[in-house]
This record gives C-alpha cells, sequence and structure tokens, in this order.
C-alpha cells in the first residue's frame, strides 16, 4: 500500500478504538483481546493487510519489539512506588529470577523429552516462554503508590524484572547450540551474561534515573530552568539508560525499568516556599521546590503511557496476523495448555514458599503469568541469530500459540477473577 492508503488505514484504525471505546469497556474483554481479534482480521488469514512473517521479517519484528518492551519497562519501573528497602520487594524479585529460572528449567525439559528438541533449543524455548508481561496484566495491578495491593504490585514487579532476568538463559540456549561466539561461552554466560549484566544494568539505569531526576528537580526549583519539554525528558531518560547499558554490556531492558523506579523515588528540595494555589499554572507547581518532583513524575507518566497503550496495539495487532505462520498447531493443544496452567503455577511455589501469602493472593499470583511482547521479542532475537529451520518452526509456533492463547485466557477471567479476590478481601 501507499503511504496515503496506510494513513488511511491507521487512522481510521486508531479513531475506532476512540469512538467506541467506552463502549468496548462494557464488554467482559481486555483491549488486548481486542487488538489480537483486530490484528488476525487484518492478516493473511483474513483481509490481507497486514503479512508480517516471523522468519523473514525477524530483524524489523525485534526492533519493534525492543522498542516496545523498554518503553513499557521505563513505565512500569515510574509506576511503582514502594522503596527498594522494603520487604513486599522480596516477592517481585523471587518470582522474576526464582521462578523464572524454574520456568526455563521446566519448559525446556518438556522441549526435550516430549518435543525432541537438542538440548540448546529445548533450554532457548524455556528462555523465551518464561518471562511475563507487566502492561497486558494491567487488569489485576493496583494503583501507583507506596502502599499497593501485594497481588497488583507482584505481578507488575516481576513483569518489569524478568523481561530482563531472561536473556542470560537465552544466550545460554544459543550457546548450547553453537551459536554464541564467547570463548569458553560457559565461563563469559556465568560471569558477563548472568552476573555483571543483571547487576550493572540495574546500577546503571538507577544511576541515571536518579541523577537526571535530581538534576531537573533542582534546575527547576532552585534556578528555574529546566522547564518543559517532558516528552524530551522521559524519551532521553529511555534513551540514555538503555544505551548506556548496551554500551556497557548489561542489560539494558533492566537498566530502563531502574530508571523509571529511580525517577519515581527523587524527591523534593524545598526551600522554605509557601505551596502554591490550586488556582496557579502548573508551570508555577513544577518550579515550586515542594511539587517539582511530582509535576516532573506526573508529566512523564501522562506521555509514557500513552506511548504505552500505542505500542501495546500495534504489537498485539502484529501478534493477531503473525497467527498464520504458527504451523505447528498439534503440539500447542497440549503444550500451550500444559505451560499455563501447570508449569506456571508450579514455578510460583518455590517464590511463595515461606512468604505471608494469603490462599486467594497465592492463586492470583499462580494464574497471572501473561505472556507477550517478550516472549515475541527473544523469539525473533533467536530466529534472528540463524535458528536451525526445523527448530525455528516449533519455536515460532509454540511461542505464538502460547501468547495467543494467554492474552485470551487471562483477559476473560481478568475480571471475574479480580471480583472473587476482592470479594475475599472484603471477608477477610
Amino acid at each position: 500500500m501507499t503511504l496515503a492508503m496506510w494513513a488511511l488505514f491507521g487512522g481510521v484504525l486508531l479513531l475506532s478504538f476512540v469512538l467506541l471505546g467506552t463502549w468496548l469497556g462494557r464488554l467482559p474483554l481486555s483491549s488486548a483481546m481486542l487488538y489480537l481479534g483486530v490484528g488476525w482480521l487484518l492478516g493473511p488469514s483474513a483481509v490481507g493487510v497486514l503479512n508480517p512473517d516471523p522468519v523473514r521479517h525477524a530483524h524489523l519484528l525485534e526492533v519493534a519489539c525492543e522498542a516496545a518492551l523498554i518503553i513499557s519497562l521505563f513505565a512500569v519501573g515510574l509506576h511503582l512506588g514502594v522503596p527498594f528497602r522494603d520487604r513486599r520487594w522480596w516477592l517481585p524479585l523471587r518470582l522474576a529470577f526464582v521462578s523464572m529460572a524454574a520456568m526455563v528449567l521446566m519448559i525446556a525439559a518438556v522441549g526435550f523429552w516430549l518435543l525432541d528438541l537438542p538440548p540448546g533449543a529445548a533450554v532457548l524455548l524455556g528462555a523465551i516462554l518464561a518471562p511475563t508481561d507487566p502492561v497486558l496484566a494491567s487488569g489485576v495491578q493496583s494503583e501507583a503508590g507506596d502502599r499497593p495491593d501485594l497481588v497488583g504490585f507482584s505481578l507488575a514487579g516481576e513483569g518489569g524484572l524478568n523481561d530482563g532476568a531472561a536473556f542470560p538463559f537465552v544466550m545460554l540456549g544459543l550457546g548450547m547450540l553453537g551459536m554464541h561466539g564467547a570463548d569458553p561461552w560457559l565461563a563469559h554466560w556465568l560471569g558477563v551474561e548472568l552476573l555483571w549484566a543483571t547487576a550493572a544494568g540495574l546500577a546503571i539505569g538507577g544511576a541515571v534515573g536518579g541523577l537526571v531526576g535530581w538534576l531537573v528537580v533542582r534546575l527547576r526549583a532552585h534556578h528555574r530552568e529546566a522547564l518543559g519539554l517532558d516528552v524530551f525528558l522521559g524519551l532521553g531518560l529511555i534513551g540514555l539508560a538503555y544505551g548506556a547499558a548496551q554500551a556497557a554490556q548489561a542489560s539494558g531492558f533492566l537498566a530502563v525499568f531502574a530508571a523509571g523506579f529511580a525517577l519515581r523515588r527523587v524527591r523534593e528540595q524545598p526551600i522554605g516556599e509557601a505551596a502554591p494555589q490550586r488556582s496557579r499554572k502548573q508551570e508555577a507547581r513544577a518550579l515550586h521546590s515542594r511539587h517539582a518532583s511530582a509535576a516532573m513524575r506526573e508529566s512523564v507518566q501522562l506521555f509514557n503511557g500513552q506511548l504505552e497503550k500505542l505500542a501495546e496495539l500495534a504489537m498485539v495487532l502484529l501478534v493477531g496476523a503473525m497467527l498464520v505462520h504458527a504451523s505447528n498447531a498439534a503440539a500447542a493443544w497440549w503444550f500451550v495448555p500444559l505451560v499455563l496452567v501447570v508449569l506456571r503455577p508450579l514455578s510460583t511455589l518455590p517464590a511463595i514458599m515461606g512468604r505471608p501469602v494469603r490462599g486467594p493472593q497465592a492463586a492470583m499470583v499462580a494464574w497471572f503469568g501473561i505472556r507477550g511482547i517478550g516472549s515475541i521479542y527473544y523469539m525473533a532475537f533467536a530466529v534472528r541469530h540463524g535458528l536451525d529451520p526445523v527448530v525455528a518452526e516449533v519455536v515460532v509456533s509454540l511461542t505464538l500459540w502460547t501468547v495467543a492463547a494467554s492474552i485470551l485466557a487471562h483477559g476473560l477471567s481478568a475480571r471475574p477473577m479480580m471480583r472473587w479476590y476482592l470479594s475475599s478481601r472484603v471477608r477477610r
């Protein structure tokens, strides 16, 4: 299609969601479910407007998913208001690292014993499907703040961390397949891609987010400088954190998440001013030493939240359109339920054991391990590295079917399970 036709098509699609948004919100469906259905209709299975091939277009798909992920991870970090030293972080940290590693191991065992995949390909499949999606889980996440609900906070924290924590396991699978050039690759994997990438990614992102946020607040509150262009502030911080981490061979995904989290933790720098009146303009609030940090955070959050919704729309549309390429449906019929209904709950047991988590909370955490854009990114990343065509067909098919089934199953169950969970809190 020509640029004009693409513009017409995109305009009609976006305005349709705007005009029908209130009516669609009354349906027992998540927005991702609607995007998935529209993507399928626009794909080769129906209209044929979109035809993304996950093998031929692996590089473009990888770049698109990477951009969507860093936007989403920054937004999740900006959303979480609990101090990192708070004990409530223990559950999302266990879910993001211990449970994710358990998920990789269990899926790898299934891939090796039941799908006849080579050991490296089995580990790779486990690493691709292990991370959860914090954006698609928004229907069960709590509001931002320093006293969030345990379930929503844990799912958001898990999703924000494990997209970056999965990368070493992806590289482990590629190394086992002989597609990773480090020598000796196992020592390099353990020292650089696991330990260094994780710790340095979090440290670089936290330092960048904290320093930039502190500098902007100080310039605004004390010198009446650096005002406006908060759109550039958010995007610039994302780019700086991600680029610096990647240049240092650290995890860019963890760095972006940590940058958002650190920006939210920036405190005010009061100089004894009286609080501005409510009628005063937003500019006065942004320059006031007692409100500059909150005004900066809210402005960045507003823009990044809208950008995040656009990224979610684009990527889930692509998933729907790519389903025609998920040819290995025979294995998907038993593999997908096994992953979502059996392996996910089992993987959460090491994280929940020994923690003060009630039955309804444990059930919610066990069920809402939503697969999403992180899995599509790592799928495209692996395919671009030259997977064997037979292995690539299995990996692509099972990844697409698992993500699509997760969007549908978790989207349909989000509202009834949230009602059940909230009622259990009232009865307590």
